[in-house]
């Protein structure tokens, strides 16, 4: 049976197949945050075809992938980055800046804090509020930055509260930490499911600011976690040439260089999933909106944020019924400032979303 100090991660199937003994194939994954139409017909059909990349080396650069990227994007492709994964490059960026004192506005994703405690510096959280919906009170927050501060890392949205900052809101926090000297990380993994995607993505500040670094990646909106393809985006090219020089050669394989491309253009994918995930979210939030039992946060990415309103069920609770009925939520009680009241899932489609709705509601 389940510890209540063990919190699983969406891609932790296999421990919840030896704890429950449901084969992890019979389990619908609403941790995971992953597209639910899973990968691009485009990639599905075509890459079997390109099989013979693999016996030569990918071109060093990736310029084919990087141009391909940029378009997608909308940027320079000299000012891509691309990656084994956006992990290796928030590796990488910290390797290169290590920070002393970084500040996260949390709760957030906690590889953030890991990579900066191994590159020897210290987390400072800047809590999102409850009471606010768990968004940024941006008046407030800025009276925190100051000359002490080295980084700010935001994860835009936001995971798990699903929240998100407009790119007119990080325009003003980059004109302080600009006078600050602050380097600011923005991850935009989930900024492709949001509704206002275009008043959210700060990659067109990249063009104009030289202390932001923009991460990317194919894990969730093109439901390619194994694939290992990340991205990065920024206007500052000693940062670039900082990350060249340390990267190792070839860390993305000729087959995934292939898939990127191939994905990134699939555009009846792209807009068949945006809009899947725009109506379900609607419509779960409205009918959560309705429930005594739950209060729903206001959500941008394709997963929400819930807070249980009946005293005597906890998020552990919610997660063993999910379980036994082979849903997988997640128990939020790990994250900084939320406890055992929070629990998160992902948008799948309609019957999916259905079965899960019933399982709460009980």
């Amino acid at each position: 049976m389940l510890k209540h100090k063990d919190h699983f991660h969406g891609s932790d199937l296999e421990t919840i197949e030896q704890i429950y003994g449901i084969r992890k194939e019979d389990i619908t994954n609403f941790s995971a945050n992953v597209n639910p139409l899973g990968i691009s017909p485009n990639l599905k059909q075509t890459l079997a075809a390109h099989l013979e990349a693999i016996t030569t080396y990918p071109d060093r650069e990736y310029t084919s992938l990087r141009r391909c990227i940029s378009e997608y994007v909308h940027t320079d492709f000299e000012n891509i980055i691309v990656g084994n994964g956006s992990t290796e490059l928030i590796s990488l960026f910290i390797q290169i800046e290590r920070p002393k004192k970084a500040m996260v506005l949390g709760p957030t994703y906690s590889e953030y804090e890991r990579e900066i405690f191994l590159g020897g510096g210290a987390t400072h959280y800047y809590p999102l509020k409850e009471e606010n919906g768990f968004c940024l009170d941006l008046s407030d927050f800025t009276k925190h930055l100051n000359e002490s501060i080295d980084l700010l890392v935001i994860c835009n949205p936001n995971n798990p509260t699903s929240s998100a900052i407009t790119r007119s809101q990080m325009r003003r926090v980059l004109d302080i930490c600009k006078q600050y000297d602050i380097f600011v990380m923005v991850d935009e993994t989930y900024v492709e499911f949001a509704e206002t995607m275009e008043e959210i993505t700060s990659v067109p500040l990249t063009h104009y600011y030289n202390n932001i670094i923009i991460l990317r990646g194919t894990s969730k909106f093109f439901a390619s976690p194994g694939l290992r393809l990340g991205y990065a985006v920024t206007g500052n090219r000693d940062l670039i040439k900082s990350i060249h020089m340390r990267q190792n050669p070839w860390t993305i394989n000729s087959l995934a260089v292939i898939a990127g491309e191939l994905m990134f253009s699939d555009r009846a994918y792209i807009k068949e999933t945006k809009a899947l995930i725009s109506s379900e979210r609607a419509r779960i939030l409205s009918i959560l909106s309705e429930s005594p039992d739950y209060k729903a946060y206001q959500p941008s990415a394709n997963f929400m944020l819930v807070k249980i309103l009946t005293e005597k069920v906890t998020s552990l609770d919610l997660f063993e019924r999910a379980i036994r009925e082979k849903m997988m939520i997640r128990d939020c009680s790990s994250f900084p400032f939320l406890d055992q009241k929070y629990i998160r899932f992902c948008i799948m489609k309609p019957e999916a979303n259905d079965r899960l709705l019933e399982c709460l509601k009980k």
